[in-house]
């Protein structure tokens, strides 16, 4: 059975997808930037971007029944290649004891001011929502 997750983000409802997927025991993250969805604000801070990026996959997650432990997969685009050691280490901050799967690709994202965007795969635990 599947179940959607909404951040209220207006990209969600204008390209029409769910920030987050349930497919039985697995949650798929979308792609997901440093914008915080109640205000519709992003920093300029790749850093700050990145953080916010986990701080918004892990409310996801948590809707989801699971959490960043349970990432089995992470795949982070960056616009900017010299962004790439600052936003490494967020993401080692957030994924070290984890160890998913990773790739990072440096890609033109959407928008101009968008320096980041991380999508993640992950087992929902025993007994999750």
């Amino acid at each position: 059975m599947r179940r959607k997750i909404y951040s209220g983000s207006a990209f969600e409802e204008i390209a029409g997808y769910a920030r987050a997927v349930i497919d039985e025991d697995w949650v798929f993250v979308s792609g997901t930037t440093g914008y915080d969805y109640k205000t519709g604000d992003i920093s300029d801070d790749p850093i700050e971007q990145a953080r916010r990026c986990f701080q918004n996959i892990s409310d996801a997650l948590e809707r989801a029944g699971s959490s960043l432990a349970d990432v089995v997969r992470v795949v982070i685009y960056i616009a900017d290649r010299s962004d790439f050691d600052s936003i490494a280490r967020v993401v080692g901050d957030h994924l070290r004891d984890i160890r998913p799967a990773n790739t990072t690709v440096i890609a033109q994202l959407v928008k101009p001011e968008m320096k980041v965007e991380i999508e993640v795969t992950a087992r929902r635990q025993t007994g999750g929502a």
